[in-house]
């Protein structure tokens, strides 16, 4: 006599097979804010600089310059001995083109961009702006007021200190940009970012799983099918605010700002984020979620009746429901477990896998796989394509401040924002859209202008040096030199004769060599020494 069924309270309470049916949660109603894609005038031409200009705007590059030039003169009355003239929005911008120039051209070092010797022939950042004023910018480069930074600096150790204070005036600018020029579309990813640093910072993070193991951890919200960076979060280390909830789920919410996104959304991440706390939530608010999940999770089913035996087969898999949430184990190489609000178990999709038989023989099988395993698969890499068009040609360089990775990193972000968005409007045209090396390439000339004539004085020294301020006028040869052009000191002559031989020498634009000479009328450094007289040779060449 066979045993009863039991009862339906206990059915309920154990792990069901591929050969039980699952039950098709009814589709989440997509309701974006937006059409999702590009939120541009389909009928306006776009140039990669009109792309670029979304991002860093008219009001970021007179923050940049503003900033910049009041730490400037910040530093200079600390006593910094940098020779500096205030930057404008014209010159930040070629500081800019440069910036990601040296992301097409990598170099050990950014001065070798302006050698002239025959290991080193890069004419382009000459041709932008002299090399000791591309690094005068670097060094002085600011986000954020100076005396904002020191009021914020004061309440170090309380309540009120932000860490990233001195990045907030350009993260809150390009995360506004990176929200109003792109509707993602319905699937989203959300996954860490590192940016490298060695920074001694209690910022700095590591994480052993990723390629770079050290550096800055950004949260990062993308569009699954471009790579488009929607949204992101710098970790400071600690959440100011936490929910009590943990880390990962303040982190997700965080991250899906309804007002500007809609609902309907389906949002994959990995087991780092995966709870039954956050996936009822998601499903509460109207979005769906699909990940992998740590068996140690709260929430996650305790009965082992009907589990997944140690000896399964290969494609072998248990389901069992929980309310909204479905969670699946499935045999591949080793286990894999995942939770989803918004998939069925198992519609009899099959995934190919080369096998090793009995006899010792390898085959092709085709071996049955669940549904959010092969959406998963689909849609999670969202973060990680956006990762990988950004090294590709990242600007990112060596830098003594911390906060200049993060600043090349948000003009990462910009750059490769700017090529999804030219991607899309040429093949909503059906136009073929440009590499993302040529998108750079024409992005750097566009920002430096160098395609439009410019009054400049002739020959290569003049370009690495105050071109602006040489003296125009006809052509002269030696002999008919000005008068006013001759040697004066580059500064005040000390009293103090420890000083006299070192004090506010410069580089010679002729020789690179520090001197303590200049031209009174050029105001250009200049060596004037028995073997290697510059001041000369430097205004005969200017003068051919």
């Amino acid at each position: 006599m066979s045993a009863a069924p039991p009862p339906p309270a206990a059915l309920e309470d154990r792990w069901r097979g591929p050969s039980e049916e699952d039950k098709q949660p009814p589709p989440l109603q997509f309701c974006p804010r937006r059409t999702p894609g590009f939120q541009l005038d389909f009928q306006r031409e776009y140039s990669p600089s009109d792309i670029f200009h979304l991002f860093f705007s008219k009001d970021v590059i007179r923050t940049l310059c503003c900033n910049t030039n009041k730490y400037a003169a910040q530093r200079t009355a600390e006593g910094m001995h940098r020779q500096w003239t205030d930057v404008n929005a014209e010159e930040m911008l070629r500081f800019l083109s440069i910036i990601i120039y040296l992301g097409l051209v990598k170099g050990s070092a950014a001065r070798d961009m302006w050698r002239k010797d025959c290991l080193h022939s890069h004419p382009f950042p000459a041709s932008v702006m002299p090399g000791y004023r591309y690094e005068a910018i670097s060094a002085y480069l600011h986000m954020s007021d100076p005396a904002a930074d020191a009021v914020n600096d004061q309440l170090r150790g309380q309540p009120g200190y932000d860490g990233l204070f001195c990045l907030k005036p350009l993260q809150e600018q390009i995360l506004t940009a990176c929200r109003a020029y792109y509707q993602p579309r319905q699937n989203l990813s959300i996954d860490e970012r590192m940016v490298a640093t060695k920074a001694r910072i209690g910022m700095k993070q590591y994480m052993k799983d990723k390629p770079t193991k050290w550096g800055f951890k950004l949260f990062v919200l993308a569009d699954s099918s471009s790579g488009y960076t929607c949204d992101f979060s710098v970790y400071e280390g600690k959440a100011k605010s936490p929910s009590g909830n943990g880390l990962s789920f303040d982190a997700v919410v965080n991250l899906l700002h309804v007002p500007y996104l809609g609902t309907g959304y389906t949002v994959y991440v990995d087991n780092f984020y995966t709870s039954s706390l956050l996936f009822r939530h998601l499903h509460s608010i109207g979005f769906g979620a699909c990940g992998t999940i740590r068996e140690n999770r709260t929430g996650f089913p305790r009965t082992t009746i009907n589990a997944l035996p140690r000896k399964a087969d290969r494609g072998d898999m248990r389901w069992i429901r929980d309310g909204p949430l479905l969670f699946v184990k499935w045999r591949d190489t080793r286990d894999v477990t995942m939770c989803s609000t918004v998939h069925k178990a198992y519609s009899g999709q099959s995934v190919q896998r080369r096998v090793r038989n009995p006899n010792g023989i390898w085959s092709a099988r085709q071996i049955p796989v669940p549904d959010p395993v092969t959406e998963y698969n689909k849609f999670m890499g969202g973060v990680d394509l956006s990762d990988a068009l950004i090294k590709y040609f990242s600007v990112t360089q060596k830098s003594r401040r911390w906060y200049m990775k993060l600043f090349l990193h948000f003009v990462d972000i910009a750059v490769v924002n700017s090529f999804i968005i030219h991607k899309e409007v040429a093949l909503a045209r059906q136009q073929k859209p440009l590499t993302q090396k040529r998108f750079r390439e024409l992005l750097c000339m566009e920002l430096a202008d160098v395609g439009k004539p410019q009054a400049s004085t002739s020959g290569e020294a003049a370009s690495e040096a105050f071109s602006s301020t040489l003296p125009q006028g006809p052509e002269q040869g030696p002999e008919q030199r000005p008068e006013e052009c001759l040697p004066v000191p580059v500064c005040e002559v000390s009293t103090d004769p420890c000083l006299k031989a070192s004090q506010g020498r410069r580089k010679c634009v002729h020789c690179k060599m520090k001197t303590m000479y200049k031209c009174r009328s050029c105001d250009v450094p200049l060596c004037i020494v028995v073997d290697r007289l510059c001041f000369t040779e430097w205004h005969d060449l200017q003068s051919r």
